[in-house]
């Protein structure tokens, strides 16, 4: 359509420069102290004000945590100023299920008169620093926000996302930003009293970003599941930091950090365990939920875009190995899941757009699900979850 000649069209691009933060410590709030202190910067002579909010998860399973984190603002007394008491919130996806929640950390900020050049920490697990990050972005449009994760998962890749989020609707994440973290610290002495449940099951999204970046990992991955499944944090602790950073380039250097485009490769396998999680009343960790959804399109995508099978197999015992449960009753609800499939393409909007692979490190776009070949790898999926030593993926 022609624009009349009376009227002027402006269309101006522009970039916004972002640092992003990346730091690995072994225990950031003992030895490592510095590393965080160094990430909370001045506002010209005064100190930095700093408000904690604490997973209640952790606090349980680390009593002192609170007392560790308030000595660690009175270590630097010239540098740092503690903006009211740590605050705790609960854990897991409680906390982004009750919008309400956020009302209340808003609430606390202004009672503190925190502005934008104070600095919210949040120490838990990936749905607390995804709340808590929520409500620091769009209070006075962002305050600071500082990550300390304490999950594999939450260290290992959303921690170091730019997404913040709660849940609305009964759909995950439906309300939410992209906000930059000023800084993340993925600390190994935070892993530590994490459940075994929860620290196997943040390795499945170790596995999803090496099949889509890197063969390499992928191997590394499979021959370390046992060991990690074990906790040895000598095999854990490098797949955890590669996969934090094959998660950082992609946001930082793949050209779609906010998701403008069509696709978000980095939810393979998201589609059906964002469904999941609903479906089983999020008795599913997230964790556990993507396992299930890494599977079943990695199994799909050796029925309809040619991954080999015997990489699709991999997955599958890779997953296995790693002491991930690839199979619940909420899989089999074909009608209610497949409705994840258009609540995914409403989340990006345009046409659905879903990752799979045709060979690992070798990811494409699709735009159609073929339900009855999505049904085969639900079915091959529950089959190796039954005989797992068997050569299950074919096409029957």
């Amino acid at each position: 359509m022609a624009v009349p000649p009376d009227c002027d069209s402006i269309d101006c691009a522009f970039q916004v420069p972002f640092v992003h933060r990346l730091r690995f410590t072994n225990d950031v709030l003992g030895a490592d102290r510095d590393v965080l202190a160094d990430l909370l910067e001045q506002s010209g002579e005064k100190p930095a004000r700093v408000q904690f909010w604490l997973d209640e998860h952790i606090l349980k399973a680390q009593p002192d945590i609170r007392e560790r984190l308030t000595a660690l603002v009175e270590t630097y007394p010239e540098r740092l100023q503690l903006a009211g008491n740590v605050q705790i919130v609960p854990g897991g996806e409680a906390v982004k299920n009750d919008i309400h929640i956020v009302e209340r950390m808003l609430k606390v900020f202004n009672a503190h008169d925190l502005d934008r050049r104070s600095y919210v920490v949040v120490v838990g697990g990936g749905a607390v620093l995804d709340a808590v990050g929520f409500a620091a972005a769009i209070a006075h449009r962002g305050i600071r926000l500082v990550r300390l994760p304490t999950t594999v998962l939450a260290q290992d890749d959303s921690g170091v996302g730019v997404k913040n989020s709660v849940n609305l609707f009964d759909k995950k994440n439906w309300v939410g930003t992209f906000a930059v973290p000023w800084g993340v610290v993925n600390d190994a002495a935070l892993l530590t009293t994490l459940p075994d449940r929860d620290f196997r099951c943040g390795f499945s999204e170790a596995v999803k970003v090496s099949l889509l970046k890197s063969p390499q990992v992928f191997d590394d991955l499979c021959r370390l599941a046992p060991r990690i499944a074990e906790r040895d944090m000598q095999a854990a602790m490098p797949i955890i930091k590669a996969s934090a950073k094959m998660h950082l380039d992609h946001i930082t250097k793949g050209g779609d950090p906010f998701e403008a485009l069509e696709a978000r490769p980095l939810d393979f396998g998201h589609w059906s365990a964002h469904k999941l999680e609903v479906l089983s009343n999020f008795e599913l960790r997230h964790g556990e939920a993507v396992a299930i959804g890494v599977a079943v399109d990695c199994v799909y995508s050796s029925l309809q875009h040619g991954l080999p099978e015997e990489d699709a197999r991999r997955v599958l015992q890779c997953l296995d190995a790693l002491g991930l449960s690839l199979d619940h009753p909420a899989l089999h609800e074909p009608v209610d899941l497949f409705a994840g499939l258009e609540e995914f393409r409403q989340h990006l909007g345009g046409r659905l757009t879903v990752t799979m692979l045709r060979g690992i490190g070798d990811a494409i776009d699709v735009h159609e699900i073929d339900e009855v070949a999505m049904c085969e790898a639900i079915a091959t999926v529950a089959e190796f979850v039954q005989s797992p030593g068997e050569e299950v993926v074919s096409r029957g």
